[in-house]
């Protein structure tokens, strides 16, 4: 699979494994190639004033890391190095805490599952349900995700925006919030439908944070180069649509999710939220439609970009 590069101008920042296996951030640019930062900044002479191996330490550095970043891009310096997906690796490749997520946050999601909840004639939530997926559910945007017949065969697709904080904060206001984004991101919620509503109790928790179940990426486009009120989100099953959505549909806006979350909940660097994901997922489908070992679920953002992972038998 060839990996394009929108032709935008946007800087979109990735993690790989370089030819000694640690962690490397790159800039991809628009001839397809990927700017390593710690090469490029080492033959332009500079310091870039974070870590070049380790994409927290550029998130920390804010907008100073950003500069020096876009001026070394600009300066069309070390950039002949071509990534083969299978090098790719989550663009935070090692999360500190758990992904926070926001359910039902889509009102015709929110419709399609009502005859599954106990209470069909449930409410849209007046504040945003919160949740979270273990960090050991993170997953390359073009890794395989794990499927074990031993816990579920009823393994579902969620596509959805993910935020990447920025900068500390907590009881942040809403009208600040967009203060504290670093960028955005691609995830998919991939989630177990049995563990999460009735086999194990009804466990959100559990059913959404299975081993591998959260690829992400493949790049962050940093938050001043992205409007994310009205995005395009397509989640494709074999190169079948089944979701198509736009992140203008959510019943939470990204400021309100980030203000309400930071109530006594102190966000850093480097968390990632996923924002709820719209219509057209599996279980509500009629018949339900569920992956299966082999099936290629693609998720893709318009203006950032798109993963693609093979489900496989564990």
């Amino acid at each position: 699979m060839t990996i394009s590069v929108p032709q935008d101008g946007r800087l979109r920042l990735l993690s790989y494994r370089g030819a000694g296996g640690d962690p490397r951030i790159g800039a991809a640019l628009a001839d397809g190639s990927v700017l390593d930062i710690a090469d490029a900044a080492s033959a332009a002479g500079i310091k870039p004033g974070f870590d070049p191996s380790s994409m927290i330490s550029l998130i920390e550095s804010g907008s100073a890391g950003l500069d020096a970043i876009r001026k070394l891009a600009a300066s069309g310096g070390q950039n002949g190095l071509t990534i083969a997906e299978k090098q790719f690796l989550p663009p935070i490749p090692r999360l500190t805490k758990n992904i926070y997520c926001v359910g039902w946050n889509y009102v015709e999601h929110f419709q399609e599952g009502a005859e599954f909840r106990a209470d069909p004639n449930l409410k849209l939530p007046e504040h945003p349900v919160f949740f979270s997926k273990g960090v050991n559910s993170l997953n390359g945007p073009f890794d395989p995700v794990p499927y074990d017949t031993n816990v579920s065969n009823r393994v579902d697709w969620e596509v959805e925006l993910a935020v990447v904080i920025g900068k500390k904060g907590r009881n942040i206001s809403e009208a600040g919030a967009m203060g504290h984004v670093f960028g955005y991101t691609v995830l998919n919620d991939t989630s177990a439908r049995e563990v999460q509503q009735k086999k194990h109790g009804g466990q959100w928790f559990k059913g959404k944070s299975l081993d591998g179940h959260a690829p992400m990426g493949p790049w962050i486009v940093p938050a001043g180069d992205l409007d994310p009120s009205n995005l395009r989100l397509l989640c494709r099953i074999n190169g079948e649509v089944r979701q198509d959505g736009s992140t203008r549909q959510m019943y939470f806006k990204v400021p309100r999710i980030i203000a309400e979350l930071s109530l006594g909940l102190t966000l850093e660097p480097g968390d990632v939220i996923a924002t709820g994901t719209p219509p057209g997922v599996g279980f509500a489908m009629k018949p339900p439609q569920y992956l299966k070992p082999g099936d290629i679920m693609e998720s893709e953002i318009e203006e950032i970009g798109a993963i693609r992972n093979t489900i496989a038998a564990v």
